[in-house]
């Protein structure tokens, strides 16, 4: 057998070409990359975190004053609760809306439980519980800024699909909410690989993402029994006129495969005659119609 040698020479080249290799690659991607954030002009709100065991939450103020509403803010997943002031996100142009309009904005509290979550009762699951838990806590957290004439919840993606379970179980607690781009889907967790499946390809879904939101939901429901509980195509079906206010949107090119999901139970919110604004957009994931959105969140 021949054997095969590799001179110094013939090495050192090939580590040359490689380096090029690499050094070109980091700077194609160095210079075709964004080169920065388009941000918002606003003034940041006035703000305190507080803590109370899993919950940690900010409580935000307008610089000009506040009216007597209170918006709780569940933000998506892999955010925080610092997210409001944040100038390069969409709770900025909110505020900057409010500013230009001049008119006196809720105070904000921002709550979250780390960056992945989902509000559920005492289940037979070990992280289940959150819902009891934010319920047992608001007279904590409203004993920082006083009984609000007007309770609103307001939500992206995990955060949307959060409010929507909070405020259709708890109905009496709170006059409006806001969903944006909310996890909700027709089919079950639970449900043949098949069904889901068929709706990854009814919806468009990206598959890593639908299969991580499915195996999140297995994280806190354990059958569909519990899954029922807080799925809000069944918790709908329950509601009458005497519900809150909902404001519902969501992109046609989700790649969570959330408007099939939001469409339909727009259309069961409006059967049970339950005051509905459905802002359907042409774009992603969580593209937003400020104005509007903004404008909702002002009860007059």
């Amino acid at each position: 057998m021949k054997s095969i040698t590799i001179s110094t020479k013939n090495l050192r080249f090939f580590f040359l070409i490689l380096i090029i290799s690499i050094t070109l690659y980091w700077l194609y991607g160095k210079f075709t990359s964004p080169w920065g954030a388009q941000k918002v002009g606003f003034i940041s709100s006035e703000s305190e975190t507080f803590t109370r065991g899993d919950l940690i939450f900010s409580i935000y103020k307008g610089n000009d004053g506040v009216n007597d509403d209170i918006i709780y803010h569940f933000h998506g997943r892999n955010l925080d609760h610092t997210i409001w002031n944040d100038d390069t996100y969409f709770t900025s142009m909110i505020q900057s809306h409010w500013q230009k309009s001049k008119v006196k904005p809720p105070t904000v509290v921002l709550i979250s439980y780390g960056p992945e979550w989902l509000l559920t009762s005492k289940n037979s699951k070990t992280e289940s519980g959150l819902m009891d838990d934010f319920i047992a806590n608001m007279p904590f957290i409203e004993s920082k800024i006083g009984k609000p004439k007007n309770r609103i919840l307001v939500g992206e993606s995990m955060g949307g699909l959060n409010v929507l379970i909070l405020g259709l179980s708890h109905p009496e607690l709170f006059s409006r909410i806001a969903s944006l781009c909310p996890g909700v889907y027709i089919d079950s967790p639970f449900s043949d690989f098949d069904k889901i499946m068929a709706a990854m390809k009814r919806t468009g879904a990206d598959p890593k993402i639908a299969m991580g939101i499915y195996l999140m939901a297995k994280k806190y429901v354990l059958n569909d029994e519990e899954w029922n509980e807080i799925s809000p195509i069944e918790l709908i079906k329950k509601a009458n006129k005497d519900y809150p206010e909902l404001y519902l949107s969501c992109g046609i090119y989700d790649k969570f495969g959330n408007y099939e999901g939001t469409e339909t139970l727009v259309d069961l919110a409006n059967s049970r005659g339950i005051k509905t604004h459905w802002h359907p957009i042409y774009g992603g994931h969580c593209a937003i119609d400020i104005i509007s959105l903004a404008d909702f969140l002002i009860i007059k």
